[in-house]
């Protein structure tokens, strides 16, 4: 877990951090897929998300499902909630959710205990080749 302003250099230090995460996982495999997820996320919420002073972002990150699924988590206290957009040819932006939607398995928006939402996205892990056997000298 960690906390990000609601400044734009944060979506760039969360990557970098997360990239970290993923490679102590061993999931090479999905990084850019989740990077570029975390990023849209984040991105929303430092864009839309009004908060009130002192109140920052926050985005977590965990293995579930048996290692099977990475879930990724940004929750804000504002009460907007984000939707997919049909952006014009010539517009500017409207197409971060269309990229999670393309790169997750799942994604959607809930409620927290406090205020705010938090917006989910889970992507599935490849199989991993099996750990290596000990090596044992023969008899």
């Amino acid at each position: 877990m960690s906390r990000w302003s609601r400044h734009p250099r944060s979506v760039g230090r969360a990557r970098a951090e997360f990239r970290k995460e993923l490679a102590g996982w061993g999931l090479a495999a999905i990084e850019a897929a989740a990077l570029i997820v975390l990023s849209e996320l984040l991105t929303n919420a430092v864009r839309h998300a009004s908060t009130s002073p002192g109140r920052q972002i926050e985005a977590r990150c965990s293995v579930t499902g048996g290692g099977g699924t990475l879930r990724i988590e940004v929750h804000d206290t504002g009460d907007g909630r984000p939707h997919l957009d049909k952006p014009g040819p010539d517009a500017v932006g409207g197409r971060g959710l269309w990229l999670v939607e393309a790169l997750a398995d799942e994604w959607g928006v809930a409620n927290r205990l406090g205020p705010g939402k938090y917006v989910w996205a889970e992507l599935s892990v490849p199989d991993r080749p099996p750990a290596p056997e000990p090596f044992a000298p023969g008899p």
